[in-house]
């Protein structure tokens, strides 16, 4: 009886191979996440919150005090504001139909003095001699006290709609000047050599490399000349008493008349629209550069 041996059996055993782990999907925001994204806006509305609360009661306690001295009409209640002014039908229109004719006012000598504005600081950047020779009467038209060249502008140009522009104009105009003219001549150096090697003209170097830079300095002009083209509109309408009466009329009305609460609205309203106007240009900015700018202020 022959005897056969089994041959072992040799199985192939492939090598391990890596295990990729699968990509886990994005945790969802817990309750603890969104309690400290709640608790973040809680701390930043908080702060001015706790200041108004604190000019109110200051406000409050000055308003009685004057009130009890017999003296309650240089300083009326908040509340008086709104409930004499806003609220009023006839002086809560008059207000707002001023505050309308005020904004056409600031917002033509803001688009004014920003074209100016813009345009010299480009003549300025492009070649030396002009700021040399200009730049010196930007300054000094920034020193003078508007309040100095407003009977100028009465005489010269009468006591309407252009003359209020005008005083717009002159109010708002070196902001744009100044900062147009720093973001022009702040971009580096070594973009400038770039283009220089590749021999570009002073047009392309403006429109693809430093009026693109500028545009950051220039929107902070904007900003700044939004606000002060409504004290222009303002200071116009206080002086100039002929066409349509603004905010200015309004304040100087309500001053001769001592209605102090309708005064106060007045005021409120005139801030509460420089505010608004700030605010849409802040907007405007981070629209147009928001998205390769970030700015540290």
């Amino acid at each position: 009886m022959s005897t056969t041996s089994a041959e072992p059996v040799v199985t192939e055993t492939s090598e391990p191979t890596a295990s990729v782990p699968p990509v886990q999907p994005p945790a969802p925001r817990t309750t603890a996440t969104r309690r400290r994204g709640f608790g973040a806006r809680v701390a930043m509305i908080l702060p001015p919150l706790g200041v108004l609360v604190v000019l109110l009661g200051a406000w409050y306690g000055i308003s009685i005090a004057l009130a009890a001295s017999g003296k309650g009409f240089l300083m009326p209640m908040p509340h008086e504001m709104f409930t004499l002014g806003f609220f009023d039908p006839q002086v809560g229109a008059d207000i707002w139909v001023a505050l309308f004719r005020t904004t056409g006012v600031a917002l033509a000598g803001l688009a004014i003095a920003m074209v100016i504005g813009i345009g010299w600081a480009i003549a300025m950047s492009l070649a030396r001699w002009v700021e040399r020779s200009t730049y010196a009467y930007a300054v000094m038209l920034q020193c003078i006290p508007i309040l100095a060249l407003v009977p100028l502008v009465g005489f010269w140009f009468g006591y309407e709609f252009l003359a209020r522009v005008i005083v717009c104009v002159l109010i708002a105009l070196f902001p744009m000047v100044s900062n147009t003219l720093f973001g022009l001549q702040s971009v580096d150096k070594s973009q400038r050599e770039l283009f220089r090697l590749q021999k570009a003209n002073k047009w392309t170097v403006l429109t693809k490399l430093t009026l693109p830079a500028a545009l950051p300095s220039i929107f902070v002009g904007m900003r700044t000349s939004a606000g002060l083209s409504v004290i222009g509109a303002i200071v116009g309408d206080y002086f100039f008493r002929r066409g349509e009466p603004g905010i200015g009329s309004l304040i100087s009305n309500y001053q001769s008349r001592l209605q102090s609460a309708e005064l106060f609205a007045a005021i409120l309203a005139a801030c509460l629209l420089g505010v608004v106007i700030f605010a849409l240009f802040g907007w405007l900015s981070k629209v147009a550069v928001g998205r390769w700018y970030d700015s540290t202020l």
